[in-house]
């Protein structure tokens, strides 16, 4: 944890969405989710603010890669129930509470930066909502997954399901929803929910290194495999507009750098131009 994070915890006092850039290279930010003494339940508040946050980064250029974690020892526990009774008592209070929870999600997943989720411990129901739509998810070996809501009594939001669908596809979705157990990391990597297990000590360490690797690549190929591969979900064929602006990169002097230091035999130094 960089020191301009724990400055910005140690000023907390409530639940919040923190962010900072990384000590050792701003290049990287920090999304900490802080709720620690509820294991980082999710608030309306945080909610709101994580969709604020998203959208201020989101127009960094100079941001190469996004970690998403949260405080403590927990990524998150879903949301935080004990406002249900007043934030969802009607159905239009819900179907607000409901919108700015999905508004959170689609600002995370539609992020053009890519986006790295450290998972250590619960990762339920809005929680696991937020690490589905990062781009990718390390989880420690004691990471646990899943959304038991069906022994609270209400259905997940279409609006938030969709993320999770579309990361696993409907068998493990109903799996998750229909059962509500708790899947183990191992459990999660091998239904497709996470990209990669590590030990609990080495998450830290490999969602940084992970970070650094993205962060090393050029940048603007990194915004368009996101955006190729977000376009290319939609199953409709690309049009002849689309195909020729594949090739964007070719106009790029990160193209230039990266073909002529492959030549040269040294490391490109990408400015994301």
């Amino acid at each position: 944890m960089s020191g301009g994070e724990r400055g910005l915890i140690i000023a907390a006092m409530t639940p919040d969405i923190l962010f900072a850039r990384g000590d050792d290279d701003p290049r990287i930010a920090v999304v900490t989710l802080f709720n620690p003494d509820k294991l980082n339940a999710v608030t309306a508040a945080m909610w709101r603010r994580l969709s604020e946050v998203f959208a201020d980064v989101a127009a960094a250029e100079d941001l190469r890669c996004i970690v998403v974690r949260g405080e403590g020892q927990a990524f998150a526990a879903g949301g935080d129930l004990e406002e249900f009774r007043s934030a969802r008592d009607t159905v239009e209070r819900a179907l607000a509470y409901h919108e700015a929870v999905g508004a959170a999600l689609d600002a995370v997943a539609r992020c053009a930066i890519p986006t790295v989720a450290q998972i250590a411990g619960p990762c339920v129901g809005g929680g696991l909502e937020i690490a589905a739509a990062c781009d990718l998810r390390i989880a420690g070996e004691s990471a646990r997954f899943g959304a038991p809501i069906n022994k609270i009594g209400f259905s997940m939001y279409p609006g938030e399901m969709a993320g999770l669908l579309t990361l696993a596809g409907p068998a493990v979705v109903k799996e998750i929803l229909l059962e509500g157990r708790l899947l183990s990391a191992r459990e999660a990597y091998e239904k497709g929910l996470v990209t990669r297990v590590v030990a609990d000590a080495d998450v830290a360490r490999e969602t940084l290194a992970t970070a650094q690797r993205i962060a090393a690549g050029a940048p603007l190929v990194a915004r368009w495999h996101k955006q190729w591969i977000a376009r290319l979900l939609e199953d409709r064929p690309l049009t002849p507009e689309e195909k020729r602006a594949s090739f964007a990169f070719l106009d790029s002097a990160d193209y230039h750098e990266g073909l002529a230091a492959f030549l040269e035999k040294r490391s490109p130094v990408f400015r994301g131009q």
